[in-house]
């Protein structure tokens, strides 16, 4: 939601000609560009521990930072109030940490920043009644699954209205809302016990938590226990994979998503480096990065850096057509930034960063691609993922999935890690299934600072991944 500027001026006790002395006294040992970034976001949590509410609070993050660019340095500092001689001696901080670099590199003034479509517009902050939602929760659970022996529900709501202003005259407000719930659950089934968690989050108002949401929480977290107290470590080795559509995309994300964030790019440190234009894996595939989603976690009205939120491909046909950038990267490459400058709060410098990231839907069915399958696996949820962003190995924990044999699911499995290289995998796919699903869990990034994120891939199989198990 955008208010009009004047609200949010007065809301960080600034006025224009406040905004303009301070970039100035950004620029002054000779910087190319600052920026400020003014933000004050307000958090609401509950912990339901034991059947009851046991903790929550509210409280605010409030406080601007401002960045200096000059050449190839930037200099960053913030200030947690908004009195105009904390923000001169931030200012004076950025500007002198970034003095003394090489040769500038003009930035030029775009045209301001055109109106977007709302992607989360305020519906309710009301929180009356949050903890009732999540009472009803955790009673459902133990009604639907009588093998449950604790529950712990943790819910999350949190404002942020945010004032953007450069050395471009640029001027961007908005106002963003994320609504989370969390479930961990644990069960027991003879001297035996299973775990499971599942979350959803939205960019949405406190309406979020409603009668449906609490039966998806209740139908989710009991899912797929019988298997998990049946489930089994197969005998490890090579051998085909399919991906299920949905929460698997974080795979997709993590092991060759980062590769594309142009940092990482412009430093030499991603395995795509220099490879613009160039096919890195089979026709029909294409991967895009969108901040544009109505509601979903990962999108934007705008940037941390003030630019719109727009969906990029990545990948078209296979081709790799784009890197997410930041306006340094951009700058670095002569290209327009794409939306990608991301940050955790006013006391990071923003950083190229995903939105949601998906994998569109092929033209193939998904049951085909399992029965394509005379030996392999089939996983629909991972953890605890490792990957080295300049080689692009990965290594990725199985929470469930299943053996495929003969072309059909058999036994469940656990314990087991799927192993392989982002690049050669995306090289590897065999079939992309028509099915694309966004994952609507509550993800989070971490890159330095963490963002929320969204993630989804259609059903996918891969010829050949090492699957680590007995």
């Amino acid at each position: 939601m955008v208010r009009p500027a004047g609200s949010y001026l007065e809301l960080f006790g600034v006025s224009s000609g406040t905004l303009e002395r301070l970039v100035a006294e950004g620029l002054s040992r000779g910087g190319d560009y600052s920026d400020l970034y003014f933000e004050n976001t307000s958090y609401l949590t509950l912990l339901l521990r034991d059947g009851q509410v046991s903790s929550g609070g509210r409280h605010v993050d409030f406080g601007v930072g401002i960045r200096v660019l000059k050449g190839d340095k930037t200099g960053y500092a913030y200030s947690e109030t908004t009195a105009l001689p904390d923000m001169l001696s931030a200012a004076r901080a950025a500007s002198a940490i970034a003095d003394g670099a090489a040769a500038s590199v003009a930035l030029h003034a775009s045209k301001s920043p055109a109106p977007v479509p709302d992607r989360y517009p305020i519906l309710s902050e009301d929180a009356e009644g949050l903890a009732d939602f999540m009472e009803r929760i955790e009673k459902g659970i133990f009604a639907k699954e009588q093998r449950t022996v604790k529950v712990m529900v943790s819910l999350s709501f949190e404002r942020s209205d945010m004032l953007m202003f450069n050395s471009l005259h640029e001027m961007v407000c908005d106002t963003a809302l994320m609504a989370a719930v969390a479930v961990t659950a644990v069960f027991a089934q003879g001297d035996r016990v299973e775990n499971n968690t599942f979350s959803r989050s939205r960019r949405m108002g406190t309406e979020m938590f409603s009668d449906a949401l609490v039966e998806e929480m209740v139908e989710g977290t009991v899912k797929g226990i019988d298997e998990r107290f049946d489930a089994r470590r197969p005998k490890g080795g090579k051998m085909s994979v399919v991906m299920g559509a949905g929460a698997s995309g974080i795979l997709l994300h993590e092991a060759m998503g980062h590769a594309f964030e142009a940092d990482f790019a412009r430093k030499g440190q991603s395995i795509f480096t220099g490879r613009t234009g160039e096919r890195i894996c089979p026709a029909g595939i294409t991967i895009v990065d969108d901040g544009t989603i109505p509601t979903e976690r990962g999108s934007l009205n705008y940037d941390d850096e003030g630019i719109p939120g727009q969906r990029t491909v990545m990948v078209e046909d296979g081709i790799l057509r784009s890197f997410l950038h930041d306006r340094v990267s951009a700058r670095h490459f002569g290209v327009a930034p794409t939306g990608n400058g991301r940050r955790e709060s006013f006391r990071y410098m923003p950083l190229p960063r995903m939105r949601s990231t998906y994998m569109e839907s092929g033209d193939a069915d998904p049951g085909s691609l399992i029965a394509e399958v005379r030996k392999g696996v089939y996983v629909d949820n991972f953890s605890n993922g490792q990957v080295k962003i300049g080689e692009g190995d990965f290594t990725f924990y199985v929470k469930s999935g299943f053996l495929i044999e003969d072309g059909r699911l058999t036994a469940p499995v656990k314990d087991i890690n799927i192993i392989g290289n982002g690049p050669a995998a995306l090289a590897d796919i065999r079939g992309v299934g028509n099915d694309l699903l966004i994952d609507g869990s509550a993800w989070t990034c971490g890159k330095e600072q963490s963002v929320p994120v969204s993630c989804g891939i259609p059903t996918v199989l891969i010829g050949s991944l090492t699957v680590g198990g007995e």
